[in-house]
């Protein structure tokens, strides 16, 4: 049985949108095989859709909106011939932007979201004709900022200061909670570039019930423009714990969260759709009540949690 492949030039498969991208097409066949052409196309878009979850029931009938295309090239790598049998391999190269060139739309940076996905792929399709079955692969690689785009200026040093006490918590407490009450105070960095980690400091410095657990949640803020109605979805990314049971009061802790690459991305500020972030501080109390909601959404406000959520800005830099 015949096969093709696709090998890029980079393992990790991250390429700047005026760099080329590189590789193999790599065939391999018990037998001669002849075919018609063998074309190689890279696409690029911005995938967007409302959940029924996430809109009325009149948005979620729009189901899929219409991608917006990036990029969509195409070309021929060989004419109608024949691959000899065993392995065959040809090299490709294409650039994504040339200069000068007037692209479909702004290389965003690769994101896998809930609502919003941006997405490149390159598939290359032999052609066999009608009696034989054409051969198609296609894979997936990456688009980073080209370094000429970033920002010059080094990411701020400035953290936002936060306190968490049973008064800034807008929703019920448990009673032995909001009657002895609690706080906890710190730090933690609101501009990141997503290649340092999300740092700050935070501090124990009293309360009436045992703390079980102090998670950092990463949270995703996907807007999309739906006629004039505009669809907010918020959704939890990762989970980072940095304290397990009881902490000692007055101790300072670290905050060190590593960013996920495909999951996030530079926030988006765009005309049809943004992607923002938001860094959540999540203080869980020893309560029976928890053991009851053990698969409760950790986002979700409960008696026996206490929470403080600060916007977070992602940019690349040089």
């Amino acid at each position: 049985m015949s096969t093709i492949d696709l090998k890029l030039s980079r393992s990790n498969r991250i390429y700047c949108p005026s760099e080329p991208l590189q590789g193999k097409i790599v065939i391999k066949s018990p037998s001669s095989l002849s075919h018609y052409g063998i074309r190689l196309t890279v696409n690029g878009s911005v995938n967007l859709q409302i959940r029924g979850g996430s809109a009325g029931v009149i948005e979620s009938f729009y189901g899929v909106i219409k991608p917006i295309t990036i990029v969509n090239k195409s070309i021929e790598i060989r004419s109608s011939g024949k691959i000899d049998s065993g392995t065959t391999e040809i090299p490709f190269s294409v650039i994504l932007k040339q200069p000068g060139e007037e692209s479909l739309e702004r290389f965003y940076e690769t994101f896998h979201g809930t609502d919003i996905s941006i997405q490149y792929l390159v598939t290359v399709d032999l052609m066999r004709g009608y009696l034989h079955k054409s051969l198609s692969t296609t894979m997936e690689f990456i688009v980073e900022s080209d370094k000429a785009d970033l920002l010059e200026q080094s990411v701020s040093s400035e953290m936002a200061i936060f306190y968490i006490t049973q008064d800034t918590q807008r929703h019920p407490l448990l009673p032995e909670l909001k009657s002895g009450g609690f706080r906890v105070t710190g730090r933690i960095s609101t501009q990141c570039s997503l290649l340092d980690p999300i740092s700050g400091e935070l501090t124990v410095e009293r309360s009436a019930v045992p703390i079980c657990s102090i998670d950092i949640h990463l949270l995703r803020v996907e807007s999309v423009l739906l006629g004039e109605k505009i669809v907010t979805e918020t959704s939890l990314i990762q989970t980072t714990q940095i304290a397990d049971g009881d902490v000692c009061y007055s101790m300072t802790l670290p905050i060190y969260v590593i960013l996920p690459r495909l999951l996030t991305c530079p926030t988006v500020l765009a005309g049809p759709f943004s992607i923002e972030f938001k860094v959540s501080i999540v203080i869980s109390f020893q309560s029976e009540l928890s053991k009851l909601h053990t698969k409760s959404d950790p986002r979700t406000p409960r008696l026996w949690l206490a929470m403080e959520t600060l916007p977070l800005e992602l940019v690349r830099t040089k």
